[in-house]
């Protein structure tokens, strides 16, 4: 049972959030559209249906769906393969249909077995990746590199190859635009008065200052001032007819073309795979840890794609720099995500001369905070004083995303988690029993003496369809190892949903299996639930 969330009720929250990954989302999407060899127009589209489409029919609150980096080669390879950037639409709207199909096949549950030290490596791995090339934006060095969401850029260069340029194409005014936007984003956060400005985002303040500055700059003709090449660029329309004339149809003629059906396959693949991984990654951000339907988010992608394919976008996956924006920004329900699709639409129609004022200096200071708070040295240390088996899985895949990319890093991650699993447990049995229940019943789990990240999903599906007034006896009593995966999801519904639900929690024998495990985080667990009379050994 799922508790009906009021979209509108959090607006206070989910308004600034909305704008600051507008701010964010905007030279992405313009970035990506560049790098792919596609209109710069089209990565807007489908960031507007990313926004508002996809943003209205998912039900995941935190994730933000627009163009994906982990595309650009296979747009680039399609367009040139099928010759026109009409066929490659056509592709596009198959592999929505495709996605559609596949969230009827509930494809989408794959997702729970995704160990949550791989997902806090990839996140690690892209804060790590974000830092790093903006950086370069931050000194001026606007290469035209927006759309890179990885250190190996798809030109064959990366930052370091970059230092000799960057050092002699030094920008005194972006260096100073960037330090007065960290300093304001900064120090939004960390004074009282101004964090309780809640519906004045900090991003929005550091915007503004970086548009001021600069005009200052231009206004006394002095060498500071930024050159276009330096600021948003975004196409300007002056009539109906040259919005018209921005959006380009698929050519349906192409459909017996083979290619085009591999290039569809291709891409609801990998946008199903890269959408997967970002809702596992935005659940594990979301304050109230709701739990997202995977497969209604498969469908919801589905349509987008249909729909961007339709008029001239590119394909779109749930992204990561974007969600972690929206969850780090505040965001409490998807109504952030809608308002971010709607500026977008809004402002690329009506105020596109002032969004073209707009220093990328500025937009590269909101995304190195973004970048420190998903790579934060704290998450080092967690996941080593957690272990070996939790540790080398979350190391191993941070630095594979930042040496290859997303897909291959948590690929990695997972062969390394699995090996781990079965080393350890090639003999164990997994048993879990679940029994007819109504409200009001008692209902009791027994965990067997092996528990994986594998067992994952039957147990949050178990807990998660757990009736409203009843009690559950969580009994680990023959348990001699539970994965840390299974104890955030035990403790989390413990200490949230099962409050949300009127559900009484009891927890038996949990101390004892971690005596067995002997990690210091039975330790403050057992602690915590025996501070709350909830845990009965």
């Amino acid at each position: 049972m799922t508790k009906k969330t009021n979209l509108l009720g959090s607006l206070k929250s989910d308004f600034p959030s909305g704008l600051v990954v507008f701010l964010v989302a905007l030279p992405l999407c313009l970035g990506i559209a560049l790098a792919s060899g596609a209109p710069p127009l089209s990565g807007i589209i489908a960031g507007i249906i990313g926004g508002i489409v996809i943003g209205a029919i998912s039900n995941s609150h935190i994730s933000v769906s627009g163009p994906a980096a982990g595309l650009i080669s296979i747009v680039l390879t399609a367009v040139a393969t099928l010759g026109s950037f009409e066929a490659f639409l056509l592709a596009v709207f198959l592999a929505g249909i495709i996605q559609l199909v596949l969230g009827f096949l509930k494809a989408g549950s794959i997702s729970n077995y995704f160990p949550s030290n791989v997902i806090e490596g990839m996140l690690a791995g892209i804060g790590v990746i974000i830092i790093i090339n903006q950086l370069e934006h931050a000194v001026g060095y606007d290469k035209g590199n927006e759309g890179d969401e990885s250190l190996l850029r798809h030109d064959g260069g990366n930052f370091f190859s970059d230092i000799p340029d960057i050092i002699s194409r030094f920008e005194g005014g972006a260096v100073i635009i960037s330090i007065v936007s960290l300093a304001i984003l900064v120090l939004w956060d960390k004074i009282p008065a101004l964090k309780r400005l809640k519906i004045l985002p900090g991003a929005l303040v550091a915007v503004v200052a970086g548009i001021v500055i600069n005009q200052l700059f231009i206004s006394t003709g002095s060498h500071l001032a930024l050159e276009n090449a330096h600021l948003v660029t975004l196409p300007v329309a002056t009539s109906f007819a040259d919005v018209q004339s921005f959006v380009i149809m698929p050519d349906f003629s192409a459909i017996s073309n083979t290619q085009v059906w591999i290039t569809a396959v291709t891409i609801a693949v990998v946008a199903s795979i890269e959408t997967l991984l970002c809702i596992e990654a935005s659940d594990r951000m979301d304050v109230q840890k709701r739990y997202t339907n995977t497969n209604n988010e498969l469908r919801a992608q589905g349509i987008g794609n249909i729909l961007s394919g339709l008029i001239g976008g590119l394909p779109i996956t749930s992204v990561v720099v974007r969600s972690s924006a929206n969850a780090n920004s505040g965001a409490r329900t998807k109504m952030s995500t809608i308002i971010h699709g709607s500026l977008l639409l809004v402002c690329v129609l009506a105020i596109p001369l002032v969004l073209n004022m707009i220093p990328l200096a500025t937009l590269a200071a909101v995304l190195l905070l973004v970048g420190y708070k998903l790579a934060n040295p704290a998450k080092l240390k967690h996941f080593w004083d957690k272990g070996k088996y939790q540790f080398i899985p979350f190391i191993a895949t941070l630095i594979a995303v930042v040496a290859t990319d997303l897909l291959k890093g948590v690929a990695l991650g997972m062969i390394i988690s699995i090996i781990f699993v079965l080393r350890g447990n090639l003999k164990r049995a997994y048993n879990f029993r679940k029994e007819e229940y109504a409200a009001g019943d008692i209902i009791h789990i027994d965990l067997a003496q092996e528990v994986s990240f594998l067992n994952k999903a039957a147990i949050k599906s178990t807990l998660n369809d757990l009736p409203e007034n009843s009690e559950v006896v969580v009994d680990a009593s023959d348990t001699v190892y539970i994965a840390h995966d299974v104890l955030d999801l035990i403790q989390e519904f413990r200490d949230i949903k099962a409050i949300e639900m009127n559900i009484k929690v009891k927890l038996v024998g949990f101390k004892k299996a971690y005596e067995l495990q002997n990690t210091d985080t039975s330790k403050v667990f057992v602690e915590h639930k025996e501070k709350n009379n909830k845990t009965e050994n």
